[in-house]
């Protein structure tokens, strides 16, 4: 059995470990009360304001009790709206709230900073490369 500090994945996975920790705490030392993932969803939803829940779910690679609960804490937060769809009742519509517009724009550089930091002595043919490497990965895993 090989060391697990030299298998690709223990890095990969230790690599988004790390790098999440890293940016909850950048925004939490920013003053804002929003997790890594309330930001992707509440970022992800202003750039596709038409998609659906189940749709965002898979794109910020969460299940649907995870998007729930997220949604659940951005409404009690007054950051989006759930609306009742008027074409299927048993389906919402969300929509960012202006109070989840200022905390994007609040949250966006501290966003931008963490990511450059994070990236910082990397530069961008090996973030290429490292893009490449993943995107085989996937799609050698579907």
């Amino acid at each position: 059995m090989e060391k697990l500090d030299s298998v690709l994945f223990y890095y990969i996975e230790k690599a988004i470990k790390s790098y999440r920790q890293f940016a909850q705490r950048e925004l939490k030392n920013a003053g804002l009360s929003i997790t890594v993932d309330q930001w992707l969803t509440l970022n992800y939803l202003n750039e596709n304001p038409q998609i659906t829940q189940k749709e965002l779910a898979e794109a910020i690679f969460k299940d649907t009790a995870s998007i729930t609960r997220i949604i659940d804490l951005l409404v009690t937060a007054k950051y989006i709206k759930r609306n009742i769809n008027k074409e299927d009742k048993r389906k919402s519509n969300l929509s960012i709230t202006n109070l989840g517009l200022e905390i994007i724009d609040k949250a966006s550089p501290i966003v931008n900073n963490y990511r450059n930091q994070a990236l910082k002595g990397i530069g961008i043919a090996k973030e290429d490369h490292v893009k490449m490497v993943m995107k085989t990965i996937i799609k050698n895993c579907q």
